[in-house]
């Protein structure tokens, strides 16, 4: 029997447990449900394998990377973020985000997805969860009520055939909430290069009429960016099958000369790209957070962030209960859902609305968009709010 139970060990999962830990009496009570990495793949150094075969990369903002280093769960190796350059192909008017205008040493850091995890499971073995390691994990439950007085009914969870119980079920994996379904008509296609004329701490965000092109510093080196490159499913796959010179050429005319010629480090790999966002509460004891609450386009990359943030208010709601876990939660979970949806809805609605309004191709549109842009740019009463919410999300 345990207290609560978190099915998946991705990044927010992880998070959410150690977070839990450290402030449970009996932190062994706490089971999570997945695959855990192992010791070995933290220690390796991203410059000990060239080319770069894996394009895979966190943009983590600098409240994301603050938690996890107070989960003593930040990888040793990263690129900073300093500024930001947003900017629309072909139309006038370009906004420049800068940490010192908000005070900050960084807007955020890009990190390895393998490199986060491993440190995040490294710091997850030494705090005392239970961990239960499966390639799948299937979790059941059923919604009895509690009697006045009286102690909450366990959820039953099915792990690789066999039954345990919990008090409370968290969902962090990767089941696509059902409600609200959008399909961008638009595939990633992520690779990682490297430029001829670096720029230390930029990245960029360049929206054109096909999709959204982000450059984000890379943790291998000063000269590798990681790309994101969203175009409609014909248009990448064109540039999938596309040799190597051909296709960096197409990437240069897309993005412009800012980091002068490109040079592909590995293989690319695409993503088809949807919005899926539903409930957080779906049960009286059972809650979904990160992708198993919404997954979101990546454009300004939010969506890991919110999902962390979702794992640190969880863990701050339900401090009070780890203390006294034979009374009902269902109140607090609540509670949570209630806390959370302003900053769930808002950063879903940004990164909706943002890459789909700027591939339209209508010319008003987009010269409304470039003025838009120009605006940010010129009043920092506009720009800062939008910069904070992207640096921290919203508070309430």
């Amino acid at each position: 029997m345990y207290d609560i139970a978190i099915s998946g060990a991705g990044p927010v999962g992880s998070a959410l447990a150690l977070l839990l830990a450290s402030r449970a009496p009996q932190p062994e009570r706490i089971i999570l449900l997945g695959k855990v990495a192992s010791d070995d793949t933290a220690a390796s150094s991203p410059h000990e394998a060239e080319p770069v075969a894996d394009p895979r990369t966190l943009a983590l903002n600098h409240g994301s990377r603050t938690l996890l280093e107070q989960l003593q769960a930040w990888p040793r190796h990263s690129a900073d973020i300093t500024n930001v350059h947003v900017s629309q192909r072909g139309r006038l008017g370009r906004t420049l985000i800068r940490h010192d205008e908000l005070g900050v040493p960084r807007l955020g850091s890009v990190a390895g997805y393998d490199a986060v995890l491993a440190s995040l499971h490294a710091a997850l073995r030494r705090s005392g969860v239970t961990l239960a390691e499966a390639a799948q994990t299937s979790a059941g439950q059923q919604h009895q009520a509690a009697g006045a007085g009286t102690s909450p009914e366990p959820i039953d969870i099915v792990l690789n055939g066999e039954a345990l119980k919990s008090t409370l079920l968290v969902r962090s994996d990767g089941v696509r909430p059902k409600g609200i379904e959008r399909h961008y008509g638009q595939h990633a296609l992520l690779v990682t290069v490297r430029v001829s004329r670096p720029r230390s701490g930029w990245a960029y965000e360049r929206f054109t009429r096909s999709g959204p092109l982000a450059f984000l510093p890379h943790p291998a080196g000063p000269d590798i960016y990681g790309v994101v490159w969203c175009n409609p499913p014909h248009e990448t796959q064109q540039l999938q099958s596309l040799p190597a010179e051909q296709f960096e050429q197409q990437l240069h005319e897309a993005f412009g000369d800012r980091l002068g010629t490109m040079s592909c480090q590995g293989e690319r790999h695409v993503f088809p790209l949807s919005l899926h966002a539903g409930p957080s509460l779906l049960g009286p004891r059972s809650i979904a957070i990160g992708n198993a609450a919404q997954t979101l386009h990546p454009v300004a990359g939010q969506g890991l962030n919110l999902g962390l943030r979702d794992a640190a208010q969880l863990a701050l709601a339900l401090t009070p209960w780890l203390a006294q876990p034979s009374t009902d939660p269902t109140d607090l979970l609540a509670d949570f859902a209630r806390r959370r949806r302003p900053d769930r809805w808002l950063t879903a609605g940004v990164t909706d609305f943002l890459p789909r309004v700027f591939a339209t191709g209508n010319p008003l549109v987009e010269h409304a968009g470039g003025l838009a842009l120009l605006g940010l740019d010129l009043l920092p009463v506009l720009r800062l709010p939008l910069a904070r919410h992207l640096l921290q999300g919203l508070r309430s």
